[in-house]
């Protein structure tokens, strides 16, 4: 959905880099997937197609954050 991200923050030696993996357009989500000592984030449409993938060894990954995007409802914390 758009607005869903994930933040990866990794070892780079000398100092630590953070990378954003975002959905641009309506429709998009995007995936997090492991896979042999890889680490997989990609932006996905709605057939299931990848638009852009950022791969990251998971040994390197210091934080991985998901963001998942808000609804649109306003949640005031009250009971209806």
């Amino acid at each position: 959905m758009k607005g869903d991200r994930v933040e990866i923050v990794i070892d780079a030696g000398d100092a630590p880099r953070t990378y954003e993996v975002v959905a641009t357009k309506a429709g998009r989500r995007v995936d997090v997937a492991t896979r042999r000592g890889l680490v997989e984030v990609s932006e996905v449409t709605r057939s299931g197609s990848p638009v852009r993938t950022a791969r990251f060894m998971a040994s390197r990954i210091l934080a991985l954050v998901e963001y998942p995007a808000s609804d649109g409802a306003a949640d005031d914390g009250e009971a209806e």
